[in-house]
């Protein structure tokens, strides 16, 4: 099985994996890779994580995406959750609130701290060695749990924007790394709604999804993408059962 998406295409493609894809048969010769660190939600981890980087790590290049790249999953719960944060310091680091102080309710502030407290967690207890060096997505969809109802999509935005901050502070400085957004159009909308240009969620990296063929990725290159400012420069297509990508620049 390779990653080309047909016999005599030119086109380099990628492959996104996780946990769905634990003891299958994964693609080879793949431009790129993405791989989920999360397992389906925001609070566990993909328990094929560690095989399936040895495996990305053989991606080919030729493309301007990083060889690996992660994502995760994202969720605001609130206190539905199994865990909410009740202050403005998780696990003795004390952070940095743009929205106040949390102090255990729904709001914005733990918002960000519930987003921020998530990222934490991912990059230092799921098993990624030097989390700092790679770009990391955010894989935002209306599957998982979110705020709904009046303000329900500031208090996503909030959430996300914590990750933000956490992955900004450690991928800042190393070439190659930083944050970005997967989603589509319409569950982007649903879940953040419109994004003010003072958020740090404006002209993040887009990943697009939604496509069914590699011509269709090809051109959702152009749509806009998920913030303002925000480059398109990976979509997504499902072919086979897989998930193939295409570097959009």
């Amino acid at each position: 099985m390779t990653a080309a998406p047909s016999p005599g295409n030119t086109d380099v493609v990628g492959n996104d994996v996780s946990w769905p894809q634990c003891g299958k048969t994964l693609p080879s010769g793949q431009a790129f890779a993405i791989v989920g660190v999360t397992g389906g939600l925001a609070n566990n981890t993909n328990p094929c994580l560690a095989e399936q980087l040895t495996w990305a790590a053989r991606s080919t290049g030729g493309t301007s995406q990083p060889k690996v790249a992660l994502y995760v999953n994202t969720a605001n719960p609130g206190h539905a959750g199994s865990w909410w944060p009740s202050s403005n310091v998780y696990k003795d680091v004390k952070v940095a609130n743009p929205y106040g102080t949390c102090a255990g309710a729904v709001d914005l502030a733990c918002s960000y701290m519930y987003g921020y407290a998530k990222a934490y967690d991912d990059g230092t207890d799921r098993g990624v060695a030097s989390p700092g060096k790679y770009f990391w997505w955010l894989d935002v969809e209306t599957g998982n749990s979110w705020q709904t109802g009046t303000g329900g999509t500031a208090l996503n935005r909030a959430d996300l924007e914590g990750m933000v901050a956490y992955f900004k502070s450690i991928t800042a400085g190393n070439a190659g790394a930083g944050v970005g957004i997967y989603s589509t159009g319409y569950q982007w909308g649903t879940i953040a709604g419109t994004v003010p240009s003072s958020s740090s969620l404006t002209g993040l990296p887009s990943w697009l999804a939604g496509a069914k063929t590699l011509r269709g990725a090809k051109s959702n290159c152009s749509l806009p993408g998920l913030t303002p400012g925000s480059p398109v420069t990976v979509t997504q297509y499902v072919s086979a059962g897989l998930d193939y990508d295409y570097s959009c620049r």
